[in-house]
């Protein structure tokens, strides 16, 4: 399989969709999941082309891991979460769905079930308070 440029991350980090940004430097997107499994679920998208981790060039893992480790820190204390769950799925069946590596940050509470990968969309203003929350904590 090849990486194809016309996935939906890809359009994000070129600008042609709009995201609820959390941080951007030279490596990496953060923004909030448009549908959520719990609140404050982020995604963690380095900017280098790849499909997933299988194909990754190992210098970008290198450098976004770091990352990763800030934005669960951060969303852990923006949301008052129990514990932090990341999570990074490898072609179809492994349960991924768009094919552009990116990480999974989701803030996961004592008695609160994860809910189902795609199913809910959240509001924009909520998502957008969340952002600011988790940006704070960065």
């Amino acid at each position: 399989m090849t990486y194809d440029p016309a996935n939906i991350f890809a359009k994000i980090l070129r600008g042609e969709i709009p995201a609820h940004k959390v941080y951007e430097d030279e490596t990496a997107l953060v923004m909030m999941d448009i549908f959520p499994q719990s609140v404050g679920h982020t995604l963690v998208i380095p900017k280098s082309a790849s499909r997933n981790l299988l194909d990754a060039d190992p210098a970008v893992l290198s450098a976004v891991m770091p990352l990763v480790q800030r934005v669960a820190t951060a969303a852990k204390a923006a949301t008052n979460a129990d514990g932090i769950r990341v999570a990074q799925f490898n072609e179809a069946a492994a349960g991924q769905t768009v094919y552009h590596l990116h990480f999974h940050v989701i803030p996961m509470f004592e008695g609160v079930e994860m809910g189902a990968h795609g199913r809910n969309q959240a509001d924009n203003d909520e998502l957008a308070a969340l952002a600011g929350k988790i940006a704070a904590q960065l």
